[in-house]
């Protein structure tokens, strides 16, 4: 028996495409991030978190540096101290815990009520499993907005506006990115019912702290996440740990520093916004997801605040990308898909040669490439293929 043949048949046993069994290692993921980093204590990261709260607690700058507590300094916006809360009062060791585990747990249960099948889920699932690993070992939010952009997508889907509206704005309100699923304004039903609830929902998400805090204190707050973000922004462009992202790419393989990213960025948002002329695919739901999957890619690959563990969210866009289309996907894009897997999950691990890793990947934001080659292909065959169902055969 051949050692292909012999792997066929592992990966045909019914165990390994069951929810259940998909659930448990999304459980068990975060449970790993939690061993390899609370007990050597690197957790800096929870711990900024962490003191968040008790930051808000005590009336005192969200974003100032706290040397004695730990590095850097929280970008979050004031709303993140209520959603952090459940987590900062346990002991540390619980908080860090739970806190992993509920990002993975929020990620699983945006990805199951998508409408796919359960093929598709499965995919997914195992295809992003080693990228959400690398997430949590950050411990950042990023998973979260992942899923919230997801939930967002769906709840446009089923109508269910309100709901969807809340979704952007908490994202928003949190980090940025949350603001990408405006994108999906375009699909919903009852655009006024969603704008009138998106204006809505970031007033009370806005005037929420002040019912435990002033109004002065959470204003000033406010004012001073905007600077942190400016100044972020600037020192993301120096440091090899941020800006992995396209606009990275660029900027490190051509060696120019003295221009602005802005005439890319307006590049990739021209190029972002030609799918929606075609107003004749709207009614196909595959076309549909395919916006999706191009907005889970964009937002990072057109950031500077873009980093390893933010790539959970355009490699959950890689995979709807790959499953929904209605055309069975050539060999190229199986190609490309072996190109994401190798070169942005696996580059950050030790599974990965460190030489290349440290001496060219890194340096030249490499992990961004694989994710925007085929964001350009998206975009290319959104603007040329016909997404009309062929039929129900399942393409994965």
């Amino acid at each position: 028996m051949t050692i292909g043949k012999t792997f066929n048949q592992f990966i045909q046993k019914p165990f390994l495409h069951r929810y259940i069994t998909l659930l448990g290692l999304w459980c068990l993921l975060p449970i790993v991030a939690w061993l390899t980093k609370y007990f050597p204590g690197k957790y800096n990261n929870f711990l900024i978190f962490k003191q968040v709260y008790w930051h808000t607690v005590d009336k005192i700058s969200l974003y100032a540096a706290y040397p004695a507590e730990y590095h850097d300094t929280n970008h979050y916006g004031p709303v993140f101290s209520l959603i952090i809360a459940p987590f900062a009062v346990t002991p540390l060791w619980l908080g860090l815990l739970t806190w992993l585990v509920c990002l993975s747990l929020c990620l699983y249960a945006a990805i199951r009520i998508m409408p796919l099948s359960k093929r598709q889920h499965i995919f997914i699932y195992w295809f992003c499993a080693h990228e959400l690993l690398t997430a949590l070992f950050m411990s950042q939010f990023n998973i979260a907005i992942a899923a919230l952009i997801l939930i967002s997508f769906v709840c446009i889907e089923k109508e269910k506006d309100v709901w969807a509206a809340f979704c952007i704005i908490l994202g928003t309100f949190v980090k940025l990115y949350g603001i990408v699923g405006l994108a999906f304004f375009f699909f919903s039903k009852h655009k006024l019912k969603f704008s009138i609830s998106c204006v809505g929902w970031a007033t009370v998400l806005f005037v929420a702290p002040m019912l435990l805090l002033s109004p002065d204190y959470v204003v000033g707050q406010y004012v001073e996440w905007y600077h942190s973000l400016a100044d972020k922004n600037t020192e993301n462009l120096a440091s090899i740990a941020q800006n992995i992202s396209f606009l990275g790419m660029v900027r490190r393989i051509s060696g120019w520093v003295s221009y602005s990213d802005i005439y890319l960025i307006i590049g990739g948002l021209i190029i972002f916004a030609l799918p929606y002329l075609r107003f004749s695919q709207y009614q196909y739901p595959a076309f549909r997801q395919a916006l999706l999957a191009s907005v889970l890619m964009f937002v990072v690959l057109f950031s500077t605040a873009s980093e390893s563990s933010t790539y959970i969210i355009p490699f959950v866009g890689v995979a709807i990308w790959y499953i929904t289309s209605p055309w069975k996907r050539s060999n190229w894009d199986i190609a490309l898909m072996v190109f994401a897997f190798i070169l942005t999950s696996l580059s950050p691990s030790d599974l990965f040669p460190k030489y290349i890793r440290a001496h060219i990947v890194q340096p030249y934001a490499l992990k961004a490439l694989p994710c925007m080659v085929i964001w350009l292909k998206l975009m290319y065959e959104m603007c040329t293929h016909n997404y009309q169902p062929l039929n129900n055969e399942n393409r994965v």
